[in-house]
């Protein structure tokens, strides 16, 4: 069963046991005199070895990511982040989150939180987050689309009226549906909307129980590969730009700017290389996410920008946009004002 841990002091708890950092284990047998000198030689020893570990101790970086948090997973398998890092004194520590993202990004969990879509960061803001952003990568409009079956009667988003929409409540998804439906003349209230997780959409796509499917990459390049579906609408044309976030816990990005600087250099370079080797990142990638076909992830990756940017407070009126109509839709509860957030920006370069 894999381990999660809690630093607290010295200790790490691992679900149902705790323990000392370097604790040794010895059992001591009381014998005459002619061994207490080696016992005290031995426990000396050990007394010193024990404080020049914790002397030495390095400090752990947690950093969580999902499976369609790809820089991540690069770096985590390049160990380019631990190549970095531990000169500086620290360790890195990698937690894969299939399920429970946002409650760990509300609570702070972690020291720096997988990448999330822009409308899903929203609700970590609205929720008061102790999170500070410290990188984005630009829009990547077409990497997200509503979808039809082939042989679909509905050629537009206009013909969406009255039908079964599926679509993940809350996601960037979400945000393109109803800016779709907009544009179109229709509201949210005009069609069928089904909220299901992208897995229970699937089988529900495949078994004709929806009639269309708003849905992001790679299970959106596996459907145009593998079921020759008919994309209706993206995110192209100011519907959607969709961007993603990446955020620190707040308390570790004050104390930490160095770590920040080294990570977002880090995602920078893996970003572009991703870029420049689509047929190798294909094939490292398609077993990290699944098996899945390197022809589907070099299409998927196509869409992503994957160019990774400093957030800036004046260029989130998307952030805006996106908070407005989640608000009039009740996604939201609150009103929110998407610049009033934490944000780091790396120095200019010496």
């Amino acid at each position: 069963m894999k381990s999660v841990y809690k630093r607290v002091s010295i200790f790490y708890i691992f679900d149902d046991c705790l323990f000392s950092d370097g604790t040794y284990s010895m059992q001591t047998i009381f014998s005459p005199s002619r061994h207490l000198r080696r016992l005290c030689i031995s426990l000396s020893l050990i007394g010193g070895v024990l404080s020049a570990g914790l002397a030495q101790a390095n400090e752990t970086i947690s950093i969580s990511y999902q499976r369609s948090s790809t820089l991540f997973i690069l770096l985590k398998r390049t160990g380019e982040l631990e190549k970095k890092l531990k000169p500086l004194g620290y360790d890195v520590s990698w937690h894969e989150f299939s399920t429970g993202l946002l409650q760990s990004l509300n609570a702070g969990s972690v020291d720096l939180h997988a990448d999330v879509a822009d409308a899903f960061a929203l609700f970590t803001q609205a929720a008061n987050a102790p999170l500070t952003y410290y990188a984005e990568e630009t829009a990547a409009p077409s990497a997200q689309a509503i979808i039809v079956p082939p042989d679909s009667p509905i050629h537009s988003v206009a013909d969406l009226k009255g039908k079964r929409v599926a679509v993940a409540k809350g996601s960037g998804c979400n945000y393109l549906l109803l800016s779709a439906l907009a544009k179109a003349g229709l509201t949210i209230n005009d069609i069928q909307v089904r909220y299901l997780e992208a897995p229970d959409a699937l089988a529900a796509f495949r078994g004709g129980n929806i009639d269309a499917w708003a849905i992001w990459d790679p299970f959106l390049g596996a459907q145009q590969r593998d079921a020759h579906v008919r994309v209706i609408a993206d995110g192209s044309n100011g519907v959607a730009q969709y961007n993603r976030f990446y955020t620190a816990t707040t308390s570790f990005a004050d104390k930490h700017p160095d770590v920040l600087r080294i990570v977002f250099d880090e995602l920078n370079t893996t970003g572009k290389w991703v870029k420049t080797h689509p047929q190798e990142a294909a094939q490292i990638l398609g077993p990290l996410w699944g098996n899945i076909p390197e022809a589907t992830v070099e299409l998927a990756n196509g869409r992503r920008s994957y160019d990774i940017v400093p957030v800036r407070r004046d260029q989130l009126a998307e952030q805006q946009r996106i908070a407005d109509t989640y608000h009039a839709a009740g996604l939201i509860p609150v009103a929110l004002k998407a610049s009033d957030i934490r944000i780091w920006t790396p120095p200019p370069a010496k």
